[in-house]
């Protein structure tokens, strides 16, 4: 999940097009199919493959909650050569799953994209160790061996760790790869884990000194919800300058309101909402599925203002990391504040008002996880 130069320049020429098309008839309102947004056919780009952490929005397709605001929402999965602020940049799809750290970067770069629904409220990335490395905080990585995924994922990490005066000369940073066979194998002290993902492969493979499988109190876990370096991962996002556009407009407020829908059903059903992304061609295993949307509802509820709605601290605390941590080259994510169009909550504002007029629970105080029992392999 890389990120790469967006399309800015294109995109703008397509957009210039496209908005330049929006006439205005003699009532001053538009003409007949002059919208970029008057079909309601739509693609939604994830920034992965299907899999339990996109559930809410399988779930508002397989339910019908697209469908029921007169959408016909076609998910486009993601991959390691898709980034998808740049498809949604380059206008090939309408709306785009992605991490704000990363798009932050994409949006100085040119990219002319909008946050429209805050989908985390909080970050899945943790630092994962085994216990008989005594690594419980990020002053203890120091002259350790520390995996990181790099591609915009490192952000977290390099914050905690100079927030406790580690530098990354102080340790061995090693490129990890998308799996957990590096830590397993000994060659990475301190290992990246998402808890829907890489935190469950380790709990599902068998302690060769044991024969069962490894236990969450064999592993000691750095979170940086609790190191206070934690940066906002999954939004909603659409094109800034379609925003301009009534039309569009609209249809972005039916877009949240269906797929907070969707989470809300993956919340209250999290073995349908599992076997939904399974059913859609995840190649995971059954109860690592399960692990994943149960993991991911944890990172949505309880919504502290509705699901979905920008916290302004934590937009803050994102945009502060992302000017003032350096990577390995001294590099930071971006070199000033982003401008004001970088988000809104003004259609999400808008959905929440909808679907608590409606009875849907879009804060989810009373929630509480499943237990779930990992099978090895996460079958």
């Amino acid at each position: 999940m890389s990120l790469r130069r967006p399309l800015a320049a294109l995109a703008a020429g397509v957009l210039a097009v496209s908005l330049a098309a929006c006439g205005s008839d003699d009532d001053g309102g538009s003409s007949a199919g002059s919208s970029p947004c008057d079909s309601g056919d739509v693609k939604l780009q994830l920034q992965w493959v299907a899999q339990g952490q996109f559930a809410g929005y399988y779930a508002a397709v397989d339910q019908g909650f697209y469908s029921d605001e007169g959408l016909d929402v076609e998910i486009v999965e993601g991959g390691p050569d898709i980034v998808p602020q740049d498809a949604l940049s380059a206008g090939d799809v309408d709306y785009a799953i992605s991490w704000v750290p990363k798009v932050l970067g994409s949006i100085e770069q040119g990219a002319k994209i909008t946050n429209v629904a805050q989908i985390f409220e909080r970050s899945g990335t943790t630092q994962i160790s085994f216990k008989d490395k005594g690594i419980t905080s990020p002053a203890d990585l120091k002259g350790k061996k520390v995996g990181s995924w790099g591609y915009g994922n490192e952000w977290e990490l390099f914050a905690g760790m100079q927030k406790e005066g580690v530098e990354i000369a102080d340790i061995t940073l090693v490129q990890q790869a998308f799996d957990m066979n590096g830590f397993l194998s000994g060659d990475i002290d301190a290992a990246q884990a998402m808890t829907y993902n890489e935190y469950a492969q380790v709990l599902e493979t068998k302690n060769p000194d044991t024969g069962e499988l490894y236990q969450p109190e064999d592993l000691n876990v750095i979170n940086w919800n609790d190191v206070g370096t934690a940066m906002l991962q999954d939004a909603i996002w659409a094109n800034t300058e379609q925003l301009e556009d009534e039309a569009c407009q609209e249809r972005t407020v039916k877009m949240v309101k269906a797929s907070i829908k969707g989470w809300v059903y993956a919340r209250d059903n999290a073995q349908e909402a599992a076997d939904i992304v399974t059913a859609a061609g995840s190649q995971l295993g059954t109860s690592h599925q399960l692990w994943m949307t149960n993991e991911v509802n944890k990172l949505l509820w309880p919504s502290s203002a509705g699901l979905g709605m920008i916290d302004e601290a934590a937009w803050a605390q994102t945009v502060g990391i992302a000017m003032d941590t350096k990577n390995e080259t001294g590099a930071t994510i971006i070199s000033e504040e982003p401008p004001a169009t970088a988000y809104t909550n003004e259609y999400v504002e808008q959905a929440l008002s909808e679907l608590r007029e409606e009875g849907v629970d879009v804060d989810g105080a009373d929630f509480s996880p499943i237990e779930v029992t990992l099978n090895e392999g996460g079958n």
